[in-house]
């Protein structure tokens, strides 16, 4: 695992990648970093398809309802204490699979998803938002809004569970970054806004 942020921190986000970059991956640091300067602790953790590809093992993206017992097993790793689970793209949609089963155990207390992949790009009508009506567990989804797995257009018009709260980034992509010279915004500042937002949520949840 990958740690950072301060070590005495309240709570602790566990994090998963996407489907095509590593927990280190450029992106995956930036969200980190950012969280760790808000005082969040987070632990990145990669499913074991990205781990082989750094042995040379070159594996596909399997589904992501096959990676839940390595969420799971991810989160076991981090015993006990206010747990939050989520990550980027893919990870945040597999720890909103697992989600539900650790909350009501009491292993989590709530999840946060940047970018999430509500469909396939260019195929909104194969969308992954089935158990996303029926989620009990409170749920942060940072959300570029124009990211093409889901625009806020898109996702208007989804059946969604009260429990999920939304944040939208003017113009920003599936990796949250806006066209400055269009927005007017950076993507410094998207990420420190989903960071803000990320804070005050896990203060919320654990009120």
């Amino acid at each position: 695992m990958l740690w950072a942020g301060p070590a005495g921190a309240p709570s602790i986000l566990v994090l998963a990648h996407g489907a095509g970059t590593a927990m280190d991956s450029p992106g995956m640091n930036d969200i980190a970093e950012v969280l760790a300067a808000r005082g969040i602790r987070t632990a990145r953790f990669e499913f074991g398809y990205m781990a082989a590809r750094r042995l040379g093992t070159r594996r596909p993206p399997p589904k992501a309802e096959t990676l839940v017992v390595e969420y799971l097993a991810a989160v076991d790793q981090i015993g006990g204490g206010d747990i939050f689970i989520g990550g980027r793209s893919m990870g945040g949609r597999v720890a909103t699979l697992v989600a539900d089963r650790l909350h009501a155990a009491g292993r989590a207390r709530g999840v946060v998803c940047f970018g999430y992949p509500f469909h396939p790009p260019g195929k909104p009508e194969q969308l992954r938002t089935a158990h996303l009506a029926a989620l009990e567990t409170p749920t942060l989804i940072c959300q570029g809004t124009r990211d093409e797995f889901g625009t806020r257009d898109e996702v208007a018009g989804y059946a969604l569970s009260p429990a999920i709260e939304l944040v939208w980034l003017e113009d920003g992509d599936h990796s949250l970054r806006p066209r400055n010279a269009i927005s007017g915004f950076t993507y410094r500042q998207h990420l420190e806004s989903a960071a803000a937002a990320t804070l005050s949520f896990v203060e919320r949840v654990t009120a």
